[in-house]
């Protein structure tokens, strides 16, 4: 198909959905340092900027994709719902769908959008599409179907053809193989700036890679090696881990600060998703009807449905498509990686201590040592700086 790739960010959702023989026509993107990623990958496909002021899609376009703003969905964000001013841009989909109908339309987001405000912002979706004549499937996806990054979130495929779009997003589902805490055994992600209601505990892979802030304040998870040792993970791993090869968000620092590159890959779409979708619309697989259950009688939304033309159905399906064979995280990242400072070592261990979250036995003595290792060495770099200035 062409693709015209609207909120396109940094070409995920592209870059996988050229793997499996789709082509980008158009993206449409408005921050600058992801238009500098897009204009040094990409340099051929037209990127006018602000999708409010795009009259039409081109007339060749298949299409449509876009991982819209997720900012007022997520419970990180302002949680301002799909009215908010980032993510009430999606309307704007709608408005150019009136414009010229386009007969495949795939939408992602954060999880968090099938709960926030009762589930009103799924709800505005599914019937600005069933009033447009789509038949639409969704389905929470996990990012550890593919890679060592535990990443859910909705997948939404709607269509005016005579393809179930079930048998796009529903066909495939595998048993994970996914890993009990073993702290002696392999690594075990989590997010150093929790502690106290969460952690986002992730063994032998990472929680999800955040968007950071757009003024350049990185927000990397934190990796407990199975040495004892805590580091961030290097820049490179974290662009490996959504799909990209390493340096992909490189010519955003031509343009802005080179910490911006984390909320780069924290906004992605992660890439091999984006192909076995791609896969799955050039050639849809079987849906089973007896997968459908009742949609929830309270109204909120399951982790999977689907609309029929006719009916909404509740869909049993897990998260994971597939299981692909990885590498421990131990040897999936290539680079060190940098140590957990002591202050911000010392500042998570405060905050495990006041909460009344359970933890892996030993994991916190783990950060205690270290803390430990960490002071030292801080303070013989201090003692060696004083000599030096000396």
């Amino acid at each position: 198909m062409k693709v015209a790739g609207l909120f396109a960010g940094v070409g995920g959702f592209e870059r996988g959905l050229a793997a499996a023989g789709h082509q980008p026509s158009l993206f449409c993107e408005i921050w600058g340092p992801a238009r500098a990623v897009l204009a040094s990958k990409m340099p051929d496909v037209p990127c006018p900027p602000d999708v409010r002021e795009l009259n039409a899609l081109p007339r060749e376009v298949d299409l449509v994709v876009g991982g819209f703003p997720c900012q007022d969905l997520s419970q990180a964000g302002h949680t301002a719902g799909i009215g908010g001013a980032r993510s009430g841009l999606v309307s704007e989909v709608f408005r150019l769908l009136d414009a010229r109908p386009v007969p495949w339309v795939v939408l992602e987001n954060v999880s968090f959008m099938l709960q926030l405000d009762k589930g009103s912002a799924m709800r505005t979706l599914v019937e600005c599409f069933e009033e447009r004549g789509y038949r639409w499937a969704y389905r929470v996806v996990n990012t550890l179907s593919f890679l060592p990054q535990r990443r859910e979130r909705v997948l939404f495929v709607a269509t005016t053809t005579d393809v179930d779009p079930a048998r796009v997003v529903m066909a495939d589902e595998a048993q994970p193989a996914v890993l009990p805490t073993d702290l002696d055994a392999y690594a075990h992600g989590f997010y150093w700036t929790e502690g106290v209601r969460g952690l986002g505990w992730a063994p032998d892979s990472i929680p999800t890679l955040k968007n950071g802030s757009t003024v350049g304040i990185a927000s990397p998870p934190a990796i407990l090696l199975p040495n004892g040792n805590v580091i961030t993970p290097d820049i490179r791993d974290a662009e490996r881990l959504q799909g990209f090869p390493e340096n992909w968000t490189r010519p955003a620092e031509d343009v802005t600060r080179a910490s911006i590159r984390w909320s780069l890959v924290g906004n992605a779409v992660s890439v091999p998703v984006a192909k076995w979708l791609g896969k799955r619309l050039s050639r849809p697989g079987h849906y089973e009807a007896s997968r459908d259950v009742p949609m929830p009688a309270n109204g909120r939304w399951p982790r999977a449905a689907r609309f029929d033309g006719n009916q909404r159905h509740a869909v049993h399906i897990n998260a994971y498509p597939k299981w692909e064979e990885r590498p421990a995280l131990t040897e999936f990242l290539r680079y060190d990686g940098k140590l957990l400072s002591a202050r911000a070592t010392r500042g998570f261990l405060s905050r495990t201590e006041r909460a009344k979250l359970r933890f892996a036995e030993g994991f916190q003595n783990r950060l205690r040592d270290h803390l430990l290792r960490m002071e030292a060495s801080e303070s013989v770099d201090r003692r060696g700086f004083a000599v030096a200035a000396e």
